[in-house]
């Protein structure tokens, strides 16, 4: 298969800034310390090039690692493919299995995203100017449930697969001790509705990390409510960010 024009250089560029030198990697390894334990289970939703997967092996966790686009599995599969207690799946996640319709952006992969209404709400946004999906595959698709039948039930999931995280969490029926969903300014609706996913399932308790800050903004765990307004008075220069929800006892 031929690759698009760009793509191997855009993935070295996903390199530079997630991996590289210059890499927030001890406030990343801090940020995640609240969460992860040595031996715990970690499910990486949208792995990318595995910044967040070496974070939770520099913790100490075993990591099974999702990544539906050619690219970016197979830079994981050079950076992680030998390591014993990582787990690398060459597929998307969703709220059923099957196949899911993935939208690349071969200049930017990182943001590459499943959800039409995600790459329809970039166009003339601020701050996703001369972004371009300019290729549709189709991929393999999971759920939440499956993965945690099949590995086992994770101290901790990190999501980010580009307002898909509802979907993702549809496919999720029991509650989990801790997990963080990527969101954007483009597509709330779709944090919204992780949110009400979330709550209807267990007592969480939420808190954000604007942008790459790998930094909790309340300092708290805040109710749905109050994280709900908290995001829809987000400017719209806010960008992106994770909310991170904690299961209370």
């Amino acid at each position: 298969m031929t690759r698009p024009k760009g793509t191997a250089a855009a993935i070295g560029r996903s390199l530079r800034i997630y991996r590289g030198a210059e890499a927030p990697k001890a406030a990343m390894d801090a940020l995640y310390r609240r969460f992860v334990r040595p031996g715990d289970l970690v499910f990486d939703i949208g792995a990318h090039v595995g910044d967040r997967v070496a974070s939770f092996r520099r913790l100490g966790a075993r990591v099974v690692a999702l990544e539906p686009q050619p690219g970016p599995a197979r830079a994981l599969r050079l950076l992680h493919g030998r390591d014993p207690d990582v787990t690398l799946v060459a597929a998307a996640v969703s709220d059923a299995p099957g196949e899911v319709l993935l939208h690349l952006n071969s200049a930017n992969p990182t943001v590459s995203s499943a959800s039409a209404d995600f790459v329809a709400g970039a166009a003339g946004a601020p701050g996703w100017e001369g972004q371009v999906w300019d290729r549709r595959i189709t991929v393999p698709a999971t759920t939440l449930d499956h993965l945690v039948a099949g590995h086992g039930r994770p101290a901790f999931v990190k999501i980010d697969v580009e307002g898909f995280e509802d979907r993702v969490l549809a496919g999720l029926s029991a509650p989990l001790p801790a997990l963080s969903f990527e969101f954007t300014t483009i597509a709330r609706d779709s944090a919204l509705r992780c949110l009400d996913r979330l709550a209807g399932l267990g007592p969480y308790g939420f808190d954000v990390a604007l942008g790459e800050s790998q930094a909790l903004g309340f300092g708290r765990f805040v109710g749905q409510e109050e994280m709900a307004a908290h995001l829809m008075g987000l400017p719209m220069a806010a960008n992106s960010g994770d909310v991170y929800a904690v299961l209370r006892a």
